[in-house]
């Protein structure tokens, strides 16, 4: 038995099964972007505004150029090898059985960890909006799966999953489509509330510095590295390989457009932010930075709005990670890696 014994591009191609090769560029990059923009523009806005300033979309900036350099790199891999299986059929390629198998699994354990996180908040969040509706869901629709004895629970993103890869991308083409037009309604309604005064300093802390008594770094590195975590999530547009159309040249794409779309959309969302509102009072408003510019703006009527976007776009977020980890499931089985019946 060799443990590092590596796959050719030929021999990876040979194995892969006939799916229905049904994605486009344009369901990819709606794939890409429902991966990416999530909680990150709501949430981590605000405490990278504390760190770095209006200076924070030069931050988000130079996280999206770290990011393209491992999506340029992904493109290329997805482009080689069109197959299902992510970065785990590119170790496969490039290590060796034993190093894929370790990717593998941490790529499984990354995407449920991920999509059990942002489910939970997602619960909630949803059913405090219900309760300002005087509406209640059952305990079979909100409970994490064993935790309530005597009650079943129901997997609704994973049911979608289970349809099918149409009804996967339509759902998700939806959801992102709507999370974009709540997105730019929210630029368009704040733009005009914006006090220039408020982005100067534009750079209070420079690129990486320290304030007196404080060990916490503040600059547009260290915001940089805060607001990279609102990239995460993209890699698994490399996973839908075998369903797409044309993966040589739709995949790298796919990966790169959306890219480069979350990235304006952070940028335009960060100066408008701390356009609105002075960065420092972010802190009053750490957990719900947009609730601070609505609250500056005074329309109300756009926290509703707002409040819907999050919590399509933490669906959408769910729905891509459980998406790219029912395809590693399925590359590992076939490989033999992991059990016959996941695949």
């Amino acid at each position: 038995m060799d443990l590092f014994r590596k796959k050719s591009v030929d021999q990876l191609v040979s194995e892969s099964t006939p799916l229905k090769r049904t994605l486009k560029t344009f369901d990819l990059t709606m794939l890409g972007i429902g991966a990416i923009i999530g909680t990150g523009i709501f949430v981590l806005t605000g405490k990278g505004a504390l760190t770095a300033g209006p200076a924070l979309c030069i931050s988000f900036l130079l996280a999206a150029v770290c990011c393209g350099f491992a999506g340029l790199c992904y493109a290329e891999f997805a482009a080689m090898a069109p197959v299902s299986g992510s970065a785990y059929s590119y170790a496969y390629l490039a290590f060796g059985e034993l190093i894929a198998f370790v990717i593998g699994w941490d790529l499984i354990l990354e995407y449920a960890l991920q999509a059990a996180t942002v489910s939970a908040g997602w619960s909630g969040y949803f059913n405090k909006l219900l309760e300002g509706f005087g509406l209640h869901l059952p305990v079979e629709l909100t409970a994490a799966y064993g935790t309530t004895p005597g009650v079943t629970t129901y997997f609704i993103i994973t049911w979608v999953l289970s349809i099918g890869i149409n009804q996967t991308k339509k759902t998700n083409d939806i959801m992102v489509m709507i999370k974009l037009a709540i997105i730019v309604l929210f630029i368009v309604c704040t733009v005009w509330y914006i006090n220039p005064a408020n982005w100067k300093p534009f750079s209070p802390y420079g690129i990486y510095t320290f304030q007196p008594g404080s060990t916490q770094p503040y600059g547009i590195v260290p915001a940089a590295s805060i607001v990279f975590f609102s990239f995460i999530g993209f890699d698994a547009v490399s996973s839908s390989a075998e369903e797409t159309i044309n993966p040589n040249k739709t995949l790298p794409r796919g990966i790169l457009i959306s890219l480069a779309v979350s990235t304006v959309l952070y940028i335009v969302m960060t100066l408008i932010m701390t356009g609105v509102v002075p960065y420092k009072e972010f802190a009053n408003f750490i957990d719900a930075p947009v609730a601070g510019v609505i609250l500056e703006t005074g329309l109300n009527w756009l926290a509703f709005v707002v409040n819907l976007g999050a919590l399509i776009g933490m669906t959408t977020v769910m729905l891509v990670q459980l998406y790219g980890q029912s395809r590693i499931c399925y590359a590992m089985s076939r490989d033999g890696l992991f059990p016959k019946f996941f695949g």
